[in-house]
């Protein structure tokens, strides 16, 4: 896998580009310090598998950089880093699509969970966030530790966990067409059941709540 690590301090790069080979042997891993210089990468290297994105940069904020993305490079993964992981920098990073917010504050075990996570297919969501105010749940308004219903428990068919993982890696409607070989009124609808089954009312609640559950969704959906 081809990663690429944009943050202006070095030793943060240094640091997550050694937890990312050890994790994936195989891994290639780019740097760059500024926008301008990953912008420049990402046109040099049209395989990046994910891309790990700092919050403030020199020449501009990240979440610009994430809009921006999204528009001319949408099947390119983001993880948001920051060293101020609020929970309103957290939820407009997952509103503008990244699979998670790493706080870069925390020690190195968290690093390599988040990241052994997100690898894995996950959301890695920071857990101060998730309890400070969890997502709620279909039918029982908070999911505890007592009652955490699976995805079937809460009526959701097996396309529709193969559309709520596309969301949880934050795959727009078209592509998630693409990926399932669906029309995209159909896919519409799915993603309506899922947010109703859950009790919320856009995508970003979803992925807290599913984050909330502790639910392991597939992969790679088919």
């Amino acid at each position: 896998m081809k990663f690429l690590v944009v943050d202006d301090h070095t030793l943060i790069r240094e640091a997550l580009r050694g937890v990312l080979i050890e994790l994936q042997r195989d891994a290639v891993v780019l740097e760059a310090g500024t926008c301008g210089e990953a912008m420049a990468l990402i046109q040099e290297h049209p395989d990046l598998s994910l891309m790990l994105l700092d919050l403030k940069l020199p020449d501009r904020d990240g979440f610009d950089v994430m809009a921006e993305l999204r528009e001319h490079h949408p099947a390119l993964s983001v993880v948001m880093l920051s060293a101020f992981n609020d929970r309103d920098n957290v939820i407009k990073a997952l509103d503008g699509g990244a699979l998670g917010f790493i706080p870069k504050t925390g020690s190195r075990d968290v690093l390599v969970s988040a990241l052994r996570l997100i690898l894995a297919g996950g959301v890695y969501i920071p857990p101060d966030i998730l309890n400070r105010e969890p997502a709620a749940a279909a039918g029982s308004g908070q999911p505890g530790a007592a009652a955490r219903p699976s995805p079937a428990e809460l009526g959701l068919t097996g396309r529709q966990v193969d559309v709520l993982t596309l969301m949880m890696q934050g795959k727009s409607n078209k592509l998630i067409c693409r990926a399932l070989d669906l029309a995209e009124p159909t896919v519409k609808n799915h993603v309506s059941a899922i947010l109703k089954a859950l009790d919320v009312s856009n995508r970003t609640e979803a992925v807290l709540a599913v984050a909330a559950l502790g639910w392991e969704l597939p992969r790679n959906a088919s």
